[in-house]
């Protein structure tokens, strides 16, 4: 099996997704997917027990990919090795009416990593300039000054939008918080299969939504809106990763191995050091122990 680079799919200069595989040609059988994963995950669960006792930095991973693209099957199976206080997920949905009272940001700091911790972004703040560029009514609900109805949603509009969001990466980043940034590559036939699959198998037609093949219609415009985003958005301090996703078991090794990769890169990540006061004196703490 092929080693995974990280540098095969981070974004550093403008890209057309049209032009990126979907699936990864890696000879690797199911077997050796499983293992590559198996290893890369317990190392990432000790990496995280370090990083708990280290106590400088969050790490933030956000998932981007249309419906079916197996975001919700890669968190549970990457992450699954770590200790359940060390990563919390959350998906963000239609704002409800609370948020609704804030900016569209809001949300999303109150969700960002403590230090020592991961926070998965199962759907992200890009949903504020890819569902609402598709839909741009749904902007309304925000009661924004100055935008009475969709013809005054103006090209500038999502121009600063994006703007805003590389300002909260780079505020975030320069803050302690480590962003990686995922967008899960999957050709249109593979969805359908997926689902497809759905409808077929009993176990999955709670997944099922006649709005799937609604949103299914918009294909191409979700495209373009992402390509959009991911090129005016990556940066090194929030880099996007473009994962091939045709194949979800190869996805999440890959994935795996970007973060465990990407996460070397910070030497300074250490269990603190005991006190040597209290290190002389072990032989007193074992012998009371010892005595009870």
């Amino acid at each position: 099996m092929k080693s995974i680079d990280p540098k095969n799919f981070k974004v550093v200069a403008p890209i057309r997704l049209a032009d990126i595989a979907t699936n990864l040609n890696n000879d690797a059988s199911d077997d050796d997917k499983e293992d590559k994963l198996d290893g890369v995950r317990e190392k990432l669960s000790e990496l995280q027990d370090v990083m708990y006792a280290h106590n400088r930095y969050g790490v933030l991973i956000c998932m981007q990919g249309m419906d079916t693209s197996g975001k919700d099957s890669l968190i549970r199976e990457v992450f699954k090795e770590f200790n359940p206080r060390g990563v919390e997920v959350s998906s963000f949905k239609t704002p409800n009416s609370t948020e609704l009272e804030h900016d569209y940001l809001w949300r999303h700091y109150l969700a960002l990593p403590e230090k020592g911790k991961f926070a998965i972004f199962n759907r992200t703040h890009y949903e504020n300039v890819l569902v609402t560029r598709v839909h741009p009514e749904y902007i309304m609900n925000e009661n924004l000054p100055g935008i009475e109805k969709v013809a005054d949603i103006t090209p500038q509009f999502w121009e600063d939008r994006m703007e805003q969001i590389n300002n909260f990466e780079k505020h975030i980043s320069q803050n302690g918080t480590i962003v990686m940034k995922f967008y899960f590559h999957m050709s249109k036939e593979e969805q359908r299969k997926r689902l497809l699959r759905r409808l077929e198998n009993e176990e999955h037609h709670w997944k099922f939504s006649p709005g799937d093949l609604k949103e299914r219609e918009r294909w191409d415009d979700y495209m373009n809106y992402y390509e959009e985003a991911i090129n005016k958005t990556a940066k090194e301090n929030a880099p996007w990763y473009i994962i091939p996703s045709d194949d979800k078991d190869m996805a999440r090794y890959i994935v795996a191995e970007i973060i465990w990769q990407e996460m070397q890169k910070y030497t300074d990540i250490k269990e603190p050091a005991l006190d040597e006061e209290v290190k002389k004196n072990f032989a007193i703490y074992k012998a009371a122990l010892s005595k009870e």
